[in-house]
C-alpha cells in the first residue's frame, strides 16, 4: 500500500511540474507575437482566393446571436456582395422550416446586409466539418466539385476546413477568415486623472498588460484546441 501511495504522489508531482512548466511557457509566449502569428497562419495559410467563387459556404459556429455566428454572417455578406453571381450555402444544423432557427436567423442577417433570398440555400445536417463537407459533396458531379468554392469560418478553423473539403473531392477551395479588427483610437490614459489608490502600479500606458497578454492567452487556447483537432482529423483520415 505504501509503495502504491508513493507512486501516486510521484505521479502527481510530475504532473504538476509539467503542467506548471507548460503554463509558465504559455504566459511567457503571451508577451510575444508568437500566438498572433500562429493564429494568423491558421487563418490565412492556403486560403487565398485565386478564382471568383461559384459557391460561398458559411460554416456554422455558434448560434445567432453570438460572436462567431454574427461575424460569419457579416463576412459572408461582405464576400457575397463582392461576388454577386455566387450562390451562398449556410451549412448549419437546424430546422430550416422554423423561422427562428439558427440557419434561418443567419439568413436574415445576410439579407439585412444586401444578399437576396434567391441566392441562399441550406445544408442543415452536418454537425462537424467532415460531415458538412460530405453532405455538400453528395450527389455532385466531378465538374461541380471542380468549381471554385470559398469557405467562411473562424481563422483558427480555416486550415482544417480547407483540408477537409479538399479530402472530400472539392478541388478549388479558398477561404475567407473572420478576422476581427481592433479599435483605432489610442487607448492609453493618464492614471493620475482617474485618482484612486496611488500605491497600486499604474497601467494606463501599458497596453501589453491591459490587452495583449490576455488576448494572446485566449489565442493560445484556440490554437492548442485547433492543433488537437488537426491531429485527430489526420488520424481519422479526414484530411
Amino acid at each position: 500500500m505504501k509503495k502504491r501511495s508513493n507512486w501516486v504522489w510521484s505521479f502527481i508531482k510530475v504532473f504538476l511540474i509539467i503542467s506548471g512548466s507548460i503554463f509558465l511557457l504559455l504566459c511567457i509566449l503571451a508577451f510575444t507575437k508568437v500566438p498572433f502569428w500562429a493564429y494568423h497562419n491558421l487563418g490565412s495559410g492556403n486560403s487565398k482566393i485565386t478564382k471568383p467563387p461559384v459557391t460561398i459556404i458559411l460554416l456554422s459556429g455558434s448560434g445567432i446571436p453570438s460572436e462567431s455566428g454574427l461575424l460569419r454572417a457579416y463576412f459572408t455578406a461582405a464576400i457575397g456582395n463582392m461576388y454577386p453571381d455566387a450562390n451562398i450555402v449556410i451549412s448549419m444544423p437546424g430546422d430550416t422550416t422554423d423561422s427562428v432557427s439558427d440557419p434561418r436567423l443567419t439568413a436574415k442577417e445576410l439579407i439585412m446586409r444586401g444578399i437576396s433570398t434567391e441566392r441562399i440555400s441550406y445544408e442543415s445536417f452536418g454537425k462537424n466539418t467532415r460531415q458538412q463537407a460530405l453532405k455538400l459533396s453528395e450527389g455532385t458531379t466531378q465538374a461541380e466539385l471542380n468549381r471554385p468554392v470559398t469557405l467562411v469560418t473562424a481563422p483558427e478553423h480555416m486550415k482544417r476546413a480547407i483540408l477537409v473539403f479538399r479530402k472530400c473531392g472539392f478541388t478549388t477551395v479558398s477561404g475567407y477568415s473572420t478576422f476581427g479588427s481592433s479599435i483605432q483610437t489610442d487607448m492609453t490614459f493618464n492614471d493620475s486623472d482617474l485618482k484612486g489608490n496611488k500605491y497600486v502600479p499604474s497601467i494606463g500606458n501599458n497596453l501589453q498588460v491591459r490587452y495583449q497578454f490576455w488576448t494572446h492567452l485566449k489565442l493560445e487556447v484556440l490554437i492548442l484546441r485547433e492543433y488537437f483537432g488537426l491531429a485527430y482529423y489526420k488520424l481519422r483520415g479526414w484530411i
